[in-house]
């Protein structure tokens, strides 16, 4: 049901490559956009300077275009509320901050890191909440200006209610903070520079978003938003209070949270494997959510039709790789063969090609294309696959030299070739009876009597249907395989 009111955001930093767990972040808000009908808002939080870069930036724009995550306001498109790249918006972030001053919602805070620190571990000693104690909480315009004659600096912090704070989340239910558990907390730095816990909450407010799809680590902070807001809309601010849905963590090996560090975790591996989006974007839905009981495998306009996040899980979903190969598989094998070898292209040339570019013969891929996209997991498997066509020698890979030329293997490619020699090159199946003819002679069924044959011609123990691929190399580079085997093997 369409429901024009919805507005999301996605609102990622941009610092180092983008990560599996921010982009089932982006998936869940954009499907619920596309869902309802509503709006996606695509807004960078660049406040960082020491960590954020413009490379990473152009990333993160390049990963959402690759996936066909497309936004609605944000980043080169604008929107009425621009800008949305945070560094640009420092006025703003200055102009709501002097307005909580002003109205008693927030104040300066003097005390010092090392202040804080002793106090805390006092606290904790004597079993309290170890959160900021309210010193500065109400100071007197004297004691402010005994400090600052000391030379000490503030940072502003909000002043939280002395009262629970309850909400509705959409994934886990209604939950309630109790005062002792969230204190005041900064919002400015002692050098004027917006935090976090200020900018994001204002940056929601002023772009009117009205459902925040995050993930569950940020649930700790969500009080203190609430507050905010609540502040925000008494100074004209705001106009709501956004309805939250905290999403589960992903979880990697050893039942972990899969961090930036983790190999798996970075968006950039699956592209370069040779994912498809639509693939990746499949796997990413079933961490937290599911299609339906029966069925794994969806595109992406049925996602849309389906996803509701009032239907997402809060357990933690682990991420497993296999299950996103063979899903990644599946949509691999839904593409007609025209696009399918087109999505191959970037993975039959340098710097992934092993063969000379003259080598490559455009017929020959177009014959083996459909035999290839019933065999892959990911699209870079098509390299290794398909390189004995375009090599002037198969590869030499001598782990599946020794593996397959056991027994007598110079008697049965002898047999082997003769009857190649004398079979219809136009027919797999005649190809298939020569080899299987030939393993008779020599007691060998034909799983057994191929594999000389596969290593001579493909140079590897498995790869795609042999006799389809004999055919498509043609007799004569075959049989001279063939011979250059024997000519190996009885050196």
């Amino acid at each position: 049901m369409a429901n024009a009111t919805v507005r999301v955001r996605f609102c990622p930093s941009p610092t180092g490559n983008p990560h599996v767990g921010l982009v089932r972040t982006a998936l869940f808000n954009w499907a619920y956009a596309r869902h309802t009908g509503g709006t996606m808002v695509f807004r960078i939080e660049d406040t960082d300077a020491a960590r954020d870069s413009e490379e990473s930036y152009q990333q993160l724009l390049d990963s959402m275009r690759w996936l066909g995550l497309d936004w609605d306001e944000g980043p080169e498109i604008g929107g009425p509320h621009a800008p949305y790249r945070q560094s640009q918006r420092m006025d703003l972030y200055k102009d709501v901050a002097d307005k909580l001053l002003a109205g008693g919602y927030a104040y300066p805070c003097y005390c010092t890191t090392e202040e804080l620190d002793v106090r805390r571990e006092a606290a904790r000693a004597a079993g309290k909440p170890s959160g900021y104690d309210g010193q500065c909480r109400s100071l007197s315009a004297e004691q402010k200006a005994a400090y600052e004659a000391e030379g000490r600096t503030s940072i502003v912090r909000f002043r939280m209610p002395d009262e629970p704070i309850t909400f509705t989340d959409l994934v886990r239910g209604e939950l309630t903070f109790t005062p002792e558990n969230v204190p005041d907390f900064g919002i400015v730095r002692a050098n004027g520079a917006p935090l976090y816990t200020l900018v994001n909450p204002v940056d929601d407010a002023l772009m009117e978003i009205t459902h925040v799809l995050r993930g569950e680590d940020l649930l700790s902070s969500t009080p203190r938003q609430i507050a905010l807001y609540k502040a925000l809309i008494e100074l004209g601010v705001a106009k709501e209070i956004p309805v939250f849905g905290h999403l589960p963590y992903v979880m990697g090996e050893g039942n972990k949270k899969l961090s930036k560090r983790d190999p798996q975790a970075s968006l950039n591996l699956y592209r370069e494997r040779g994912f498809l989006p639509e693939g990746l974007l499949n796997y990413l839905s079933l961490l937290g959510w599911s299609f339906s009981a029966d069925q794994d495998v969806f595109s992406v306009a049925e996602l849309i039709e389906k996803f509701d996040v009032a239907d997402v899980n809060a357990n933690p979903a682990r991420f497993d790789l296999k299950k996103a190969e063979a899903i990644n598989a599946d949509h691999i094998r839904r593409l007609d063969v025209k696009a399918f070898a087109e999505a191959c292209t970037p993975w039959l040339k340098a710097p992934h090609a092993n063969w000379a570019p003259e080598g490559f013969d455009q017929a020959a891929w177009e014959a083996i294309a459909p035999h290839a996209q019933t065999r892959l997991q990911v699209l870079s498997d098509i390299t290794a696959n398909v390189d004995f066509l375009f090599r002037k020698e198969p590869v030499e890979d001598e782990a599946s030299w020794t593996k397959a030329m056991k027994g007598d293997p110079a008697a049965l490619l002898t047999t082997a070739r003769a009857k190649l020699a004398d079979a219809d090159w136009t027919s797999p199946e005649a190809l298939k009876n020569a080899v299987l003819a030939a393993g008779e002679e020599h007691g060998l069924k034909l799983g057994k009597a191929q594999a000389p044959v596969r290593v001579a011609v493909t140079g590897r123990t498995v790869g795609l249907p042999l006799f389809e691929s004999l055919e498509i190399l043609g007799k004569d580079r075959s049989l001279a395989r063939i011979d250059a085997a024997l000519a190996k093997l009885t050196a």
